[in-house]
């Protein structure tokens, strides 16, 4: 990778050692000789995920928190973590920021949080054959190199015992994270047959979702086409109704105009009716007064025949004709008969027949002339039978036409 001005995360927390077995670093050499670029080739475990962030630092041996880097590199995210490929990644050192001196350093990987998940065993740069040199030094310097001796084997102890430490409670780890895996896996199984479960579940769904958008596709048609023949039987049910609208008003002027033409013709009936009521009455009268006249003429025929000394219901009738003439009378009346010139005067009024000038109704001679003028007194007045006016008896004309006036 090339070199980057940005800084890496770190962090001021001291040390912990209980995240390093994350990352482990492979192939470490001893010493790397000076002047040379230098590879560290590290494995990502399965519980660790890289982020974009993660870097790996050259530290000092004796280093207590991630701020105290010489270098480092930025690593490379894997395309794909669950091939194993991804795993096992490496990052180059340019030997131009390597270490000059002797001292030991380590690998370190640390994350984007600045928290340390993984560390590699110490090595040196120095050159290879180094150890094939006679150096002949004095005895003070050698006094100094076994005292320095001493105390980097001291160290070393130290670190060693930390290592071992730090091993034992990376196994107890292990040994738990390998419980928690088998754990993680059944686990897991059972998400996957839930996630099964429950995509079958969802495909259900989604298919239960595609019906009920077909089913709600199909209702809105059915809706459009139940609107359109509502619209339709509407516009249908206004005609009618305007239709009946128009019949009733039709109805109610035929209606109407039967019930003046039955109003004007009940009103006539009512008024041809007052009007033959009152020709009734008039008739009724005169009926009366012909009746009357009549029983006065029948006392007089009666006077007369019991002055002449015959009885008028001992006598025969009979019908007087033309053809007898005055030869036809009973040949029993010495005298001969006294109301044969009345008979002959008076059969023609009974034959003939007249119409009243008022109801053109027909009415017998002896109804209206019962006798003739001579055998009955003439009135000295005549009194309209409608409304009771007289004339006198010699403007007859002008009475019969003031009583044809009354049926106009």
């Amino acid at each position: 990778m090339e070199e980057t001005v940005e800084d890496p995360p770190t962090s001021a927390v001291l040390l912990d050692h209980c995240h390093f077995s994350q990352v482990i670093f492979n192939s470490v050499e001893k010493f790397y000789v000076p002047g040379g670029d230098v590879t560290c080739y590290y494995t990502l475990t399965q519980q660790f995920i890289p982020r974009r962030k993660d870097w790996i630092g050259i530290f000092r041996v004796g280093w207590k928190t991630t701020r105290e880097y010489y270098t480092f590199m930025w690593v490379s995210l894997p395309v794909d973590l669950n091939s194993d490929s991804a795993k096992q990644q490496e990052v180059q050192f340019k030997a131009y920021y390597l270490p000059k001196d002797d001292e030991y350093y380590q690998f370190c990987y640390v994350d984007q949080d600045g928290v340390v998940r993984g560390a590699s065993i110490p090595f040196q740069f120095r050159p290879e054959n180094e150890e094939d040199i006679l150096v002949v030094t004095t005895q003070e310097e050698l006094e100094i190199l076994k005292s320095t001796a001493q105390k980097l084997e001291q160290e070393a102890k130290a670190q060693k015992d930390g290592w071992e430490t730090e091993l034992l409670q990376l196994k107890e780890q292990n040994q738990k994270m390998s419980s928690e895996n088998e754990k993680m896996g059944v686990r897991v199984e059972q998400l996957q047959a839930q996630l099964s479960t429950r995509e079958k579940e969802m495909e259900k769904l989604v298919q239960g979702d595609q019906d009920k958008t077909e089913q709600l596709e199909r209702l809105k048609k059915e809706n459009s086409q139940l609107l359109l023949t509502l619209t339709q039987q509407k516009e249908r049910q206004k005609k009618l109704e305007q239709t009946v609208e128009e019949m009733l008003k039709q109805e109610e002027t035929t209606t109407l105009k039967k019930q003046l033409a039955l109003k004007d013709e009940n009103a006539g009936l009512s008024k041809k009716l007052s009007e033959n009521k009152i020709i009734y009455d008039a008739l009724q009268k005169e009926k009366e007064r012909l009746e009357r006249e009549n029983d006065l003429l029948k006392r007089e025929n009666s006077r007369l025949l019991s002055y002449m000394g015959l009885d008028f219901d001992s006598l025969p009738y009979q019908v007087p004709t033309s053809a007898q003439g005055g030869a036809g009378q009973n040949p029993a009346l010495v005298y001969g008969n006294p109301y044969s010139g009345i008979q002959e005067s008076s059969a023609p009024s009974l034959l003939a027949v007249k119409k009243c000038p008022t109801c053109k109704s027909d009415f017998a001679g002896d109804i209206l002339d019962f006798t003739s003028e001579q055998q009955r007194p003439q009135p000295l007045c005549l009194s309209c039978p409608i409304c009771d006016k007289t004339f006198p008896a010699k403007e007859k004309q002008i009475f019969e036409d003031h009583v044809f006036c009354h049926s106009l």
